[in-house]
Formats: structure tokens, sequence, C-alpha cells
């Protein structure tokens, strides 16, 4: 019964697949194979220098030497290429799949450790569809989660939803202002498939639409400063709740959220909870957090300078945040809608 796949083992099989090779194509065996790690993992995982050290015996160059192993040597179990790099160094890649889940699969299961860990990732703001960055960020936070489960802890995945954000506002000011968009029910129809009332549309769908809208939106705040008030009027409404602006918001976000949520669902990356900022906020979560911060001191509102009328987070007496160009914190904007 062979030994189970590692990394002593296919090592073991490097050097003995180089051995017996060199002595079938020339009489002649080595007492040791020299295994090193090369300078990047672009090279390989392992490299041999076995051709440098024949190449005296031989009387040939080392890179003709590792040429003709490297054509006439049988990879070793647990390798998937073998290469000729450099001078004459032969650098070997490994089946890491394989490798990593036969080291798994003989690991002991571990001890469940006490508490929960909350993993929060992803966190993209509901107003357009995924794009790549959006994706690194939510495997890498995936990855995290699924190691610390695998360590034996308890991990919560959490996703928080900045649905009454900035961003959104920005999009349902585009839907309104240039898309003709009127209730949410024109949403809904553009979620259906259907046009919006200026009669656009994505073939795949209002989430990528929605870049554009974005996108259309920005310029014409380049173009005419006053035009920022309607994003003002928008976030008031969206965060105060229960008006047209804000069921939009609302129908926008949830539908925008289904095209990540699947998104993500075909890299099998799933959450437990979906915070929602809309839910802090009515909820009165913040409000009371607010008054707090204030009666606490924590938070200060500020009467003159750049920041003048807004309630800032003081960190600059934190050493975590030293050397940092803006350490105040802004926690609610001179025009009243938190951030």
């Amino acid at each position: 019964m062979s030994a189970p796949l590692s990394i002593a083992t296919i090592r073991a099989g490097i050097e003995a697949a180089l051995a017996d090779t060199t002595e079938r194509l020339w009489g002649v065996r080595p007492e040791r194979v020299v295994l090193e790690r090369p300078p990047s993992l672009a090279l390989g995982d392992l490299a041999s220098p076995a051709a440098f050290d024949l190449a005296k015996t031989l009387k040939k160059a080392p890179r003709a030497i590792a040429a003709e192993l490297a054509g006439a040597a049988q990879l070793p179990d647990g390798v998937r290429e073998m290469r000729v790099e450099g001078g004459g160094y032969l650098n070997f890649f490994l089946d890491r799949g394989r490798l990593v889940a036969a080291m798994l699969a003989g690991s002991p299961p571990l001890p469940a450790c006490p508490g929960k860990v909350i993993v929060e990732h992803t966190n993209i703001n509901p107003n357009k569809a995924a794009h790549i960055g959006h994706l690194r960020n939510a495997v890498l936070g995936d990855v995290l989660g699924r190691t610390l489960s695998f360590l034996g802890r308890s991990v919560e995945i959490q996703n928080y939803l900045d649905d009454t954000g900035v961003q959104v506002a920005d999009v349902v000011v585009g839907l309104t202002r240039l898309k003709g968009v009127t209730s949410e029910d024109d949403v809904r129809r553009a979620i259906a498939g259907g046009p919006l009332p200026d009669g656009s549309r994505h073939p795949k769908g209002l989430a990528y639409l929605c870049w554009d809208v974005y996108a259309d939106i920005a310029r014409v705040y380049e173009d005419d400063a006053d035009a920022v008030e309607w994003r003002v009027q928008a976030l008031h409404a969206i965060e105060a709740g229960d008006n047209p602006t804000a069921r939009i918001a609302e129908v926008l976000s949830e539908a925008i959220v289904s095209a990540h949520l699947a998104t993500m669902g075909r890299l099998g990356i799933s959450y437990d909870l979906l915070p929602r900022e809309s839910d802090i906020l009515r909820r009165h979560f913040w409000s009371r957090a607010f008054e707090l911060l204030k009666e606490s001191g924590a938070v200060v509102l500020e009467t003159e300078g750049r920041h003048k009328g807004c309630w800032v987070l003081r960190l600059t007496e934190s050493p975590e945040f030293a050397g940092m160009d803006e350490t105040d914190k802004i926690l609610v904007r001179s025009n009243g809608t938190a951030t």
C-alpha cells in the first residue's frame, strides 16, 4: 500500500525519479539529489540543480542534460509538470489540489472553540452589478470564514448592505431625474425585464443598467453644481422611509442584492446574515447609539473649519490612527445625513 500523498512522499518520488533516470541514461547514479525552493512560485514549487552536478562527469552543458532528464523521467505522483528553467534547473510544479486534499483528509478533527467569530465581507453598495474587485473581496472573506470554521471556530458570515447611502441615492436620483421613474412600480417592471419609462434597458438586467445610470448622474453633478442638492434630498427621503423615494430605493436595493447573491452563489459563497443599514436607522439603533456617543463626549459638533456643522469622532489622540492625513471620522454630515 503506497504512503499517503505528502510533501515528503513527493520529494522522495522526485529524488528517486531523477536518480533512476540518470542511471538509466548514463549509467551513473547520484549519491544525493538536491531539491531547492525556487525564488518565486512562478518557477514552481521545487527545483533541482542535478544537471549542474552531472555536467562535469558527463561533459555536457547543464541545460542539455536537464532537457534529456525532463524528456525521459516519469513524473512522480503528486507532480503535475516538470520544466527546464534557466541554465539547466529542473523545476517541479505540484498538484496542489490533490496535495492539500490529502493533507486535510489526514488531519484529525480540531476541537470546537468557545464563542462566535463574525466575518463580514463583500459589502457591495446595492446600486449596481458586482465587478471583479467585489468578487476578489468576497473570495478573500469566504476563504477566511472557511479557514476559521476548519480550525474549530463557530463562524457567522455577514454581508452589510449600505442601502441608504450616497451610492444608492445617486442611482435613485438618476432613475427619477434622468429616466422618468416616478414610483417603485416602474422599477419592478424593469426588474421583470421591461424598459424604464424612457425606454432604456440592458440585456443583462437592471443591475447592469444601473452602472450607466450611476455614470450619467455623476456627469450631471460635474456639469451642474446645483444638481448635487438632488442627492441631499434623496438621502433625507431614503433615511426617513415611507415615502415614494424611499420605496424606489428599497425595491431597487433588494433587486440588486438578489443579483449580487446570485453572482456569489455561482462561486459557492453564501451568507448567514444580511444586516441592512435601513434597519439600523429605522429601528432607531443608530439614534440611540448617537445619543450615547454625544452624552459620553465621544463625538463633537464642529463649529468651524471644513467640517463645520458635522458631528465627528476625534481620533487624533488615538495611537492607532497616528500619522494619518485625516484622523477625524465624520459620523453625521453637515446636512444632517449619517455616514
